[in-house]
């Protein structure tokens, strides 16, 4: 199945490179043509491919560690802190003065968020506690960001605020994909080695630990990695929902229902959705186009809907 998937990310990949006001730019030959490829169409393909990769994955990891189907990346209030760090960033007017303001105070956000929850793991904090404090993190900064366009300066700031918190990855460049491709790289290595532990923890902490896991540095290791992913993802592209939420979804009959097995078909699954999404809102006969985060909640949540009931059918049946 992967191989399949390989081939849908690298052909979706291979289209985002071609499709926008000029088609095919690489044809032209000139100057021109290759200047739109390596400097608007490369990294805005790329950083779809990396954002979709680490929000699927962020989903499935988040999904088996939480032992929650409807877990996914902005659970943990990692994605809410780098929406606030980079709204203060819009406010202070630091993102107009200096252009990588704008990644570098999401990252250090999403740092604040992850420092949190670390500290809650360390304490002995259970998955449905650390559940909650993450809750509770998304409220807060919620809040301070709607507090934050309150007192926006001009509706000029208050709407580039809400535009970037819809989520795009629209004239990113890159500097941007230099910025937080490591980030996302290393958060991504990070977890990828933990399924079997995954797997053990599906039957329960207790199984686990007597099968050999370190329940509480497997925890430490799971929160820095989604939060490196989901934190650079956020700080140059907004808010794009469900793709962790779905992407586990997709796969997880064909896996085995195996949490640990969910993990590469996952980031597989998620890079295509962002990089099909991202083709299509540019497709789409709109006087401006579509925010990246508007179209994936658009298609995400009649998804979950479908999905909430096809559970609760299946739940009656047995």
């Amino acid at each position: 199945m992967n191989r399949w998937l390989l081939l849908l990310v690298a052909a979706l990949y291979l289209l985002s490179l071609a499709v926008g006001p000029a088609w095919w730019p690489w044809r032209l030959g000139n100057e021109v043509g290759w200047t739109i490829v390596w400097e608007l169409r490369v990294p805005r393909a790329t950083l779809g491919l990396l954002i979709g990769g680490v929000l699927g994955l962020s989903g499935a990891v988040l999904q088996g560690w939480l032992r929650n189907p409807l877990a996914e990346p902005g659970v943990i209030g990692v994605s809410a802190c780098a929406g606030f760090a980079a709204v203060c960033a819009f406010y202070s007017g630091l993102a107009a003065a200096f252009v990588l303001a704008l990644p570098l105070a999401g990252i250090a956000g999403a740092a604040i968020a992850v420092a949190l929850l670390m500290g809650a793991v360390r304490s002995g904090t259970g998955t449905v506690s650390l559940l909650l404090m993450g809750v509770a993190i998304n409220a807060i900064a919620a809040a301070l960001i709607s507090l934050v366009l309150a007192l926006s300066p001009n509706p000029f700031a208050y709407q580039e605020i809400s535009l970037w918190l819809a989520g795009s990855i629209v004239d990113r460049d890159l500097r941007y994909l230099a910025i937080a491709a490591p980030f996302m790289i290393v958060g991504a290595a990070i977890v990828l080695g933990a399924g079997r532990w995954l797997d053990a923890l599906s039957l329960g902490e207790d199984t686990a630990r007597s099968l050999g896991a370190d329940t509480r540095s497997l925890g430490l290791r799971l929160t820095l990695g989604v939060g490196l992913m989901v934190g650079a993802a956020t700080s140059v592209a907004g808010v794009i929902g469900f793709v962790g939420l779905i992407a586990p979804h997709l796969i997880r009959a064909r896996v085995g229902f195996r949490p640990g097995g969910t993990l590469v078909p996952s980031m597989l699954v998620g890079a295509a959705l962002v990089l099909g999404a991202d083709t299509v809102v540019r497709l789409l006969p709109t006087a401006s186009e579509l925010q990246l985060g508007v179209f994936t909640s658009l298609v995400g949540a009649p998804f979950l809907v479908r999905a909430v009931r096809k559970a609760h059918g299946a739940w009656l049946a047995t």
